[in-house]
């Protein structure tokens, strides 16, 4: 189980007590003081602090039902995913290793700060005692074997049940008390020093300067796809799903479709030997990644094909020998994605990633200026779109009978391009960010067609398996049927969005 801690931090002098906080609880709530206790933490690390540097923390706290804490960072501030296991003193749970893999790469973790912290704690609870907030009133030491190396205060104000905005009241209160509002800044890194906020192994994507050459923006894509890759490893380990309804499984294989066709697409700047092998091992890290998405999507599709019709209900006992069928497909490629990235090849591709975001291997054509140079790269993969596009749409007329290949086929060349114009389309300016999106819009369309093909026949080769069973043979037939109608939606819809990529003046910064 992994939560979401949501927090905000104060500083506050040692002289002064937390203000009464009555007034920010609704009607009925009521503000319970806990007695203080005092927790002593111990934080590991790598000699060089990788795991810091990168905003992660693995943690022993003495006396927690589960001890072993491991939190991990979120694009938004304030916001991390938490995951604690139990587990003796001495030795960090195997789990844990392997789950941080993508940040220490294998190098020894080992104690980097302990402290011992004084916390008192004021919960907000509402009139049905539900805790909505909680504040910490927090004293640290920072301990080096039994001397005190630093101490200081810190407001920790925590959001349980309570809304956001609850947190905004609590927090116009300390304000007004005299308190600070603190950097995001964990204990532990405070603790570690200045060493702790050295940049991190995995370079962040950055800004580009006005006119930057255009190294640097491929550099800048490359860095934020493997970015998606490193951020999204843990938590496909921990096979849980993200806010919103999308898995991890998904963003991590994105975040290697895209790494993969920017290191094709922007080939010319990038020396071959460097990229043609870093491709090779995410194209098997992405089919591993693949298997079980596509298990993902069919399940989903499964069940909004399924009920899409609640005048015409399929019959529930096929339709759940059907997702039965898909959940042990599911499981089997997700233990295959364990494997995998527990495996010394993904080790190393790890190590790949860490190298190519620090120091990619460009091309002297790569010191040019990207508005000379990107328009060209970025022109290649659309007008192999173009030309695919006229197989389903011959001479402007739409084909309806073309075989479902051909269409998946416009759909990867729509994916390619679209990735390459999202590269490049801030730094272009005018058209191209509209041109992006248009293709996203390609994209998504095809997407879903590609999507139903595959689930048509699916369904068809679920019930091919059981012949003997009649409901699951006529249930398959009829989800069959569904799938073949969105299919048509789909080709009937390509028009439209395909007219949107292509309107006037969309395209007229692509050389031809």
């Amino acid at each position: 189980m992994v939560n979401v801690e949501e927090e905000r931090k104060y500083d506050l002098d040692a002289g002064i007590g937390l203000p009464d906080l009555t007034g920010c609880l609704p009607a009925g709530g009521r503000v319970l003081a806990r007695p203080a206790v005092t927790l002593r933490a111990t934080y590991f690390d790598t000699a060089d602090l990788r795991l810091a540097r990168a905003g992660v923390s693995l943690r022993h706290r003495r006396g927690d039902p589960k001890p072993w804490t491991v939190k991990l960072p979120t694009p938004t501030v304030g916001i991390r995913h938490e995951i604690s296991r139990p587990g003796p003193a001495g030795t960090i749970p195997d789990e844990l290793v392997a789950l941080l893999i993508a940040y220490h790469r294998g190098a020894p973790l080992q104690p980097s700060a302990t402290l011992r912290t004084v916390r008192a704690v004021q919960q907000l609870r509402d009139a049905d005692d539900q805790l909505l907030v909680e504040v910490c009133d927090d004293t640290v030491t920072v301990l080096d074997g039994r001397r005190t190396r630093a101490s200081f205060r810190e407001i920790e104000v925590e959001r349980h049940a309570g809304r956001r905005r609850l947190l905004d009241r609590v927090g116009a209160c300390l304000l007004d008390a005299g308190a600070v509002a603190g950097a995001f800044t964990a204990k532990h890194l405070r603790a570690l020093g200045t060493a702790a906020t050295e940049p991190p192994e995995l370079p962040e994507p950055g800004t580009l300067p006005p006119r930057p050459r255009a190294g640097a923006v491929v550099t800048r894509a490359l860095r934020a796809a493997i970015a998606r890759i490193v951020e999204h490893d843990p938590l496909v380990r921990l096979r849980e799903p993200l806010p919103g309804g999308d898995t991890p499984v998904h963003q991590m294989r994105v975040g290697c479709r895209r790494l993969r066709s920017d290191l094709r697409s922007f080939a010319p700047l990038l020396e071959p030997q460097w990229a043609d092998p870093l491709r090779a091992e995410l194209d098997w890290v992405a089919g591993v990644l693949g298997a079980a998405r596509d298990a993902e999507v069919l399940r989903e599709r499964l069940r909004a094909t399924a009920t899409a019709d609640p005048l015409a209900p399929l019959d529930a006992a096929a339709v759940a020998r059907m997702d039965a069928d898909l959940a042990a497909r599911h499981e089997e490629a997700l233990q295959a994605v364990d494997d995998a990235l527990r495996s010394p090849r993904y080790l190393a591709l790890l190590e790949q990633l860490h190298s190519a975001a620090r120091t990619p291997r460009l091309t002297a054509a790569a010191r040019r200026s990207a508005q000379r140079v990107l328009p060209a790269l970025v022109a290649a993969p659309w007008w192999q779109l173009v030309q695919g596009a006229r197989d389903v749409r011959p001479a402007g007329r739409l084909n309806l009978g073309a075989p479902d290949e051909v269409w998946h086929a416009v759909r990867v060349r729509a994916k390619r391009a679209r990735y390459a114009a999202d590269a490049v389309a801030s730094v272009i300016g005018g058209a191209a960010p509209g041109f992006a999106r248009s293709l996203a819009g390609v994209q998504a369309l095809l997407g879903e067609h590609q999507d139903a093909a595959v689930a048509a026949e699916t369904w068809l080769a679920i019930a091919r398996a059981d012949p003997d069973d009649h409901a699951l043979a006529v249930t398959a037939g009829r989800l069959f049927e569904r799938e073949r109608t969105a299919i048509r939606a789909t080709r009937f819809a390509f028009p439209a969005v395909w007219s949107a990529a292509t309107r006037r003046g969309l395209t007229d910064w692509l050389p031809r």
